[in-house]
């Protein structure tokens, strides 16, 4: 089963919107969990919206990148356009994607969106890791 490390700046936002699609879409086929290169909190916003389709976010936590090791995870998914900021041991892992997608905590109304968008590219990232390990 692969590993995957979704990573964003705060880890606030987008981050715990993939970690939730993962946990949820990829139950059985991957692992997952989320970090920021810095840990804040999970916003309120991204919470709500992951509720209004039914997936329960709400017991996640924002933790710091610092806290995990390249090591433990295959796949590593930059969701804001941090990859740049990573430290190169992550960027070497077995699969590195920087998905560049809008910030909603500057944009609120953006949140359904992202989230969506989020839902897609995690739909299809379950699907290229399974037909990896196929």
């Amino acid at each position: 089963m692969k590993r995957v490390m979704f990573v964003c700046k705060k880890n606030s936002s987008r981050s715990q919107m993939a970690e939730g699609f993962a946990k949820t879409l990829g139950a059985g086929k991957i692992t997952v969990t989320s970090s920021g290169l810095e840990a804040s909190q999970v916003r309120p916003e991204a919470i709500a919206t992951m509720k209004d389709i039914g997936i329960d976010i709400s017991d996640q936590t924002s933790n710091a990148l610092s806290e995990s090791k390249p090591e433990d995870f295959d796949a590593v998914i930059s969701l804001c356009g941090c990859g740049v900021n990573l430290p190169p041991e992550w960027l070497t892992r077995e699969h590195f994607d920087d998905w560049q997608l809008d910030d909603p905590a500057e944009q609120p109304a953006i949140f359904p969106r992202v989230r969506d968008e989020v839902k897609e590219r995690v739909e299809a990232l379950i699907d290229q890791l399974q037909s990896v390990e196929a």
